[in-house]
């Protein structure tokens, strides 16, 4: 999983890449939502392996008994993951002279910078003719990407304008629908490549629809901020429950991070009761107070933290980091 990183100062920001949880079997991280006012929904055609690294075995036989369906407060809205904006990397770690290759909710994409569009796309990163990965390839003279198998060569459309075996006085194969690659609706937004992972052409102009969430923070000159990636070996879901828990740092972060003290130490970290207050929930995501500071929650990759303008925060507390 490759996480991307956007920190201000006095602001946090942490897109990360996603993975959806399989039907077939509940996942820790979901089975702690069944009092949430919102459902989750995925489509059947998922190319996703998602999940299935968070859930525990059972620990008895399984019953003949159906399982209840749990309880929703509402069921008008549901998540669609597959209809979400997700980061891809930060514009600033791209280079325009090579396609990329990423993975993204299990979709093997490549990312390539076309200088006759004048933006980044974002495509299958599978060549239709013998399957070779295009982030493989090279951008031609011409500002194709350029199959490094065979030598086909697409446009920012996914069209392909060139098949050099194809002889020139015979039929224009490369027209044909079957020698296209899939595009995905992609956008630059906070200096972050996003994607829409949907090819369905009702999707072609989704930006002008929705927008992936804005951190205005990161487009503001008076914070300074610093972009960064790295790959990690777990799901997006783990990182994201991990920011939204303060509980851990004085443990897993011992030493290195400065925390508020409590009166009494129990111990040598320092843990203590944290107040935190959920000012809103529904399938849009969370708001959440802890007094100092507060988070928001974009479903499905955005975790989002600032200090609370109310309330300043100690030294020790304005410096954020991960």
């Amino acid at each position: 999983m490759e996480a991307v990183c956007a920190f201000s100062v006095g602001t946090l920001h942490i897109p990360t890449a996603h993975e959806v949880p399989t039907s077939l079997r509940k996942s820790m991280f979901l089975s702690t939502l069944v009092s949430s006012p919102f459902s989750l929904v995925l489509r059947g055609s998922s190319k996703s392996k998602l999940f299935t690294a968070l859930s525990p075995p059972p620990l008895t036989e399984p019953s003949n008994t159906p399982e209840a369906e749990p309880e929703f407060e509402g069921h008008a809205e549901k998540f669609d993951w597959y209809s979400q904006w997700y980061p891809l990397m930060p514009i600033c770690d791209l280079d325009k002279r090579k396609p990329h290759g990423k993975r993204v909710l299990g979709i093997d994409v490549v990312v390539w910078w076309d200088r006759n569009e004048g933006a980044w796309q974002v495509h299958d990163d599978a060549c239709p003719h013998r399957l070779a990965p295009l982030s493989d390839g090279r951008i031609d003279q011409w500002g194709r990407l350029q199959c490094v198998y065979h030598g086909w060569c697409f446009n920012g459309k996914g069209e392909c304008k060139l098949i050099p075996q194809a002889p020139p006085e015979g039929p224009p194969v490369h027209t044909s629908k079957k020698a296209c690659v899939a595009a995905y609706p992609s956008t630059v937004q906070n200096d972050i490549l996003w994607f829409w992972p949907n090819t369905d052409p009702q999707y072609k102009d989704i930006i002008t629809r929705k927008r992936p969430p804005y951190m205005p923070e990161i487009d503001d000159p008076s914070y300074t901020k610093l972009m960064g990636n790295r790959d990690i070996p777990y799901g997006y879901e783990v990182m994201i429950e991990n920011l939204m828990d303060p509980a851990h740092v004085p443990y897993a972060h011992y030493g290195l991070m400065r925390t508020q003290k409590p009166k009494v130490k129990a111990d040598r970290e320092g843990g203590r009761p944290l107040d935190l207050l959920i000012e809103k929930l529904d399938v849009n995501g969370f708001t959440a107070n802890q007094g100092w500071s507060k988070s928001k929650f974009m479903p499905p990759c955005i975790f989002y933290a600032y200090n609370n303008p109310d309330q300043p925060a100690s030294s020790a507390e304005t410096k954020v980091s991960c």
